[in-house]
């Protein structure tokens, strides 16, 4: 008999309790139903994993049982059980949303650790700062180098022998994100800032423009979607109230080719480019990634007093 896994934990654990859950909550009640006993389930943070593993399969899978709930902290549900008042709340939550104040002030490098905490919790994508300084050429860096570069390893999935037989074949073993990052996103910057995100992304496996504030203009929008959908470019908002709630607006296209050409010059004009790709050479051999040798990943109430400040 197949083990349990943490996607078929929360579909079990939504259908008894018929009600919307965080992920924690829904780690917690399945745990004190003894269906923790029932897979192999690694990690310090499983809840983190559940619920990552859904926002991916509502992002990636059409035909997906699960749903968001617009609520903070961010809940899921089943599709199957949702009223058509959830399922209309959901349609319509772009409009709903509240941007943040134009008043607000917060720097693009304030906004790293919220992305970090994104693409690690709900990506399982470990990132690095890039940091423009450090470039041989600064005057096309900015061009040239994303604001952060983020590494997905399959290594907590797989196991050993698995991995090992992947690399003797010669398939795949990570995915590799870029991500160029804006305070906010209107009509007045949109055309530069996506195509400094296309130029920056050109060598990733998956590409996306980042922004706190975007603009809920209907045109505005629609020039958003056409741009992501004809560049393959992602879109990302980052909520710096709940940081749970920041989301993908539209999927990045990906990539099954690397453009090594690229990745050698980034490697050659910039030293933080560089160590993150010789960090991942060496937890793909060691079979272990060292969380410490990337970006911080903070709790979300250090996250919210580092906005503040």
């Amino acid at each position: 008999m197949s083990k349990f896994t943490l996607k078929e934990l929360a579909k079990k654990v939504l259908k008894e309790e018929r009600t919307p859950l965080t992920a924690e909550e829904i780690w917690k009640i399945g745990k004190q139903k003894g269906y923790d006993k029932l897979g192999d389930f690694k990690g310090k943070t499983p809840w983190r994993v559940i619920g990552a593993k859904i926002y991916v399969d509502i992002k990636d899978n059409k035909r997906s049982p699960f749903i968001r709930i617009d609520s903070k902290p961010r809940k899921f549900f089943l599709r199957e059980l949702a009223s058509e008042e959830d399922l209309r709340k959901i349609e319509e939550k772009e409009k709903a949303k509240v941007e943040i104040p134009a008043e607000t002030k917060y720097s693009e490098k304030d906004l790293h650790p919220f992305l970090t905490y994104f693409a690690y919790a709900y990506l399982g994508v470990y990132t690095k700062t890039i940091s423009h300084e450090k470039s041989s050429k600064k005057s096309y860096a900015q061009w040239l180098h994303p604001d952060l570069v983020g590494a997905y390893f399959p290594i907590d999935e797989w196991k050993d022998e698995v991995i090992d037989f992947a690399k003797e074949i010669g398939t795949k073993l990570i995915r590799l994100y870029s991500f160029e990052l804006k305070k906010e996103l209107t009509f007045s910057n949109l055309r530069e800032s996506f195509f400094q995100t296309v130029s920056n992304s050109s060598w990733a496996n998956e590409g996306y423009l980042v922004a706190a504030k975007i603009s809920q203009n209907d045109d505005f929008r629609s020039e958003l979607e056409r741009l992501s959908a004809s560049f393959g470019i992602g879109i990302i908002k980052i909520d710096i109230e709940d940081p749970d709630s920041s989301e993908i607006l539209f999927p990045a296209r990906f990539k099954s080719e690397l453009d090594w050409d690229t990745i050698n010059k980034l490697s050659g004009e910039n030293g933080d480019f560089k160590d993150f790709v010789k960090r991942i050479k060496i937890d793909i051999s060691s079979k272990e990634v060292r969380k410490e040798r990337y970006d911080k990943v903070f709790e979300i109430e250090k996250l919210k007093e580092s906005i503040k400040k």
